[in-house]
Order: C-alpha cells, then structure tokens, then sequence
C-alpha cells in the first residue's frame, strides 16, 4: 500500500532501477539478436510492376535485393552509407545488386546498409560496409540462382508455371526450402507473379532451411511485405518475360 502512495513519477524510477532502462546495452544487445542470414534476389520485371515505374534496359537475370538477419532492423544509426568504402566492388555491385529503379545511382545500397548492414555487422566476417556488401556478392555467386532456375527448365515465359515445379526444382537443386513470393493476383485476376527468392544461411554460411517452425513467427514479422506474399501453392504463377513490361502480360 505504501508502493502505490507514491507519486508515479518516483514508481517510474523505482521500476526503471529494478527492470532495467531501453538504453541497458544488454537489453539493446538482446533486442538486436539474431540467428540466421537472408539472402535475398528479385527479378527485376516484378519489381519494376509493383512500382509502376516503365524501367530500361533491365537486366534479364535475378538480382541481389539484400542480405539480410533475420528479427533486427537498424542496429546503427550512427553508422552511415559511406559509398567510398566499396568504390573497388562498383563494377560487381552495378552487375549483380543494381537499383533497378532508379540506375547508377545509391538509394538501395544505402537502405539496405543502414537497415540490415548494421545488423549484419555484429559478425565478425561482415563488421565493414566492405565486408558486408562483398560477401553478400559472393553469396549470390555462390548460389548462382539463375543457373539453377535454367538448368530445370525454368525461364521467364508468357506461359504459366504450377508453384510445386518451382519450388521441387530448387529444393532437388539446393537440398533446403527457400522462401518464394509472389505478387497476388489483382481483382479478378487469377495469376500470381513470381517475385522475390530467399535462401537463408547460418550464422557460419552454411546454407539451411528458411522454414524453421521454432522462430518462423519472428521470421515473417520481419519479412512482411504489402505486395509480396508467400506464393500460393495452387495459383497458376507466372515468371514474366522483360516483354512484360511492354505488353498486356498476362
């Protein structure tokens, strides 16, 4: 009873001393704990289609939207992009992890260093902006999605694909579940858009399932999207040709 006599603002102390405040490093360091990495590619005509922006000269292969720790977002504010520390990787960055919105220039390098580079940093193999964006290249080479997509069969195309011979065909190729999403039909539409691929990684690089029932709530609170969802299994799917862009597809 004398607890609750006293002004609230001497309980806000009194709890504060006992619980621990936000700016505990040990409360930020757990808030910022993760456990897999998510390497993620998108095809850039589906990108372009979500934005309704008329893009160019797009490239007719799967590129690097990032890579990403799963459950933390913006660890660092007060380490910013600083795009002369990757100067010597421009060529590869322009190939593979190019912004495909707006070309030539940083605002996707920037995003994804800020949001989940600084995150990404706690490991000791990505605690540099050059580490980060490197390995994440040699990541996407390592996987080399477009071949494995190729190999099976499996190319942009006006003809519908089922969503069970994709994701067979990257499972017998890979030997893990990736997540695979897809741009929804619009009202009346029955036709979903293959969009975005994530294979995810140990802490150590060894490629593994994304589908761990033990923290797959925290998986998709993170990787949400208002466009892009989990592809639905019985959905005729289509992988759009660059045409598409230019004509009624499908």
């Amino acid at each position: 009873m004398a607890f609750l006599s006293l002004p609230l603002s001497m309980i806000f102390i009194l709890l504060t001393l006992h619980y621990g405040s936000s700016s505990d490093p040990i409360a930020l360091r757990k808030t910022h704990e993760w456990k897999k990495l998510i390497l993620t590619h998108h095809w850039p005509v589906t990108v372009c289609k979500m934005d309704q922006v008329q893009c160019e000269n797009l490239p007719d292969y799967w590129t690097l939207h990032g890579l990403w720790p799963d459950k933390s977002q913006t660890c660092n504010k007060s380490w910013p992009f600083d795009y002369s520390e990757i100067k010597d990787i421009m060529t590869e960055m322009n190939k593979w992890w190019p912004d495909v919105l707006h070309p030539n220039k940083t605002q996707l390098w920037k995003h994804e260093w800020q949001k989940h580079g600084t995150c990404a940093a706690s490991l000791e193999a990505l605690n540099s902006q050059h580490k980060y964006f490197s390995k994440a290249i040699d990541m996407y080479k390592m996987t080399d999605l477009n071949s494995a997509l190729q190999k099976s069969g499996i190319v942009p195309s006006t003809k519908y694909y089922q969503m069970k011979d994709i994701t067979n065909a990257l499972v017998a190729i890979y030997g893990v579940v990736p997540k695979i999403q897809c741009l929804l039909p619009q009202q009346g539409e029955d036709v979903q858009t293959l969009g975005q691929i994530e294979f995810c990684f140990t802490k150590e690089f060894q490629i593994r399932n994304c589908t761990d029932k033990r923290d797959a709530l925290h998986f998709y609170e993170y990787r949400t999207n208002e466009e892009l969802q989990v592809c639905d299994q019985e959905l005729n799917t289509l992988y759009p040709p660059i045409k598409c862009l230019e004509e009624d597809c499908p």
